[in-house]
Formats: structure tokens, C-alpha cells, sequence
């Protein structure tokens, strides 16, 4: 459900292998500065923007109540 949410293309029917392989062994770091997270992405990472696209969706998704 949440690769729908956030992820699109061929992404969203991707299976976890190729997943891990393209997002979570990501050459980025999240950082925290003036009450902001920044995603520092590497410029030569060739899915660099699937990563923030989704990380930007992410974070316009409401909080859950409870």
C-alpha cells in the first residue's frame, strides 16, 4: 500500500529486491537544521528522483489522529 502512495512508474510493482537496491542502499543523508529535515542526496545517484519525489509526498500525507 504505501508504494502506491508514494512511489509511481515501475516502481510501484517493483519487488522488494529491486527496492532495495534502488532506495534503501541510497548514497543520502537526512539531516535536521532550523527545525527542518533535509534529504542530501548524492548528484550521481541515478534514482535520486524517485528518492525525493517520494520522500515530498511523504510528507504531505496528513498525520494519523491517535
Amino acid at each position: 500500500m504505501p508504494r502506491l502512495l508514494l512511489l509511481d512508474g515501475e516502481l510501484t510493482t517493483a519487488e522488494p529486491k529491486k527496492l532495495r537496491y534502488r532506495l534503501l542502499h541510497v548514497a543520502a543523508r537526512l539531516t535536521c537544521g532550523g527545525r527542518r529535515l533535509h534529504l542530501r542526496i548524492s548528484a550521481t545517484w541515478p534514482w535520486r528522483n524517485e528518492l525525493a519525489t517520494a520522500f515530498h509526498r511523504l510528507a504531505v500525507l496528513p498525520r494519523p489522529v491517535g
